[in-house]
């Protein structure tokens, strides 16, 4: 999808966010991931926005994480006020690392490790997306040990 960030230059070069791409190739090689931050964050407001008028505000919007996890994304999120899916335990750390507030992670994924499970219940999280039988009867264990309940949504 392009954006308004999206340029050819005099050069005949792709720019993005004003940044040449052939002389980031050269500077910094390839492959190389290059964001416009002002797209990021006109992303967020414009999904923040779409359901603040047609949800009455009820609703989060939420990063997933999983699509390119790294300090300052969880940064980009959290000054914009969305929340961040995250999948892993190394999602989970790399958010928390950059004080995103706990309350809006979402854990979600697969095979969720007890270590993980835990993490999770230690760092309250917002939710933990519960896959199957097994995890939440290991998720009910790690609360009931730790006196704290924890919020859930289930998969089915």
């Amino acid at each position: 999808m392009l954006t308004e960030s999206y340029s050819v230059n005099e050069r005949g070069h792709l720019t993005l966010g004003g940044a040449d791409t052939v002389e980031l190739a050269e500077r910094f090689g390839t492959p190389l991931y290059v964001f416009d931050e002002n797209d990021i964050r006109a992303n967020c407001r414009e999904f923040k926005e779409a359901l603040e008028k047609y949800y009455s505000g009820g609703s989060l919007v939420y990063y997933a994480s999983k699509a390119f996890s790294c300090k300052e994304m969880y940064r980009i999120a959290a000054s914009e006020g969305i929340g961040v899916d995250v999948v892993s335990g190394g999602e989970l750390y790399t958010a928390l690392s950059v004080g995103f507030p706990s309350d809006k992670i979402c854990f979600h994924g697969n095979n969720k490790t007890v270590d993980e499970l835990s993490f999770a219940l230690d760092s309250k999280v917002g939710r933990i997306v519960v896959d199957n039988i097994y995890e939440l009867e290991t998720l009910n264990s790690l609360a009931e040990a730790r006196g704290v309940k924890a919020d859930i949504l289930l998969r089915i």
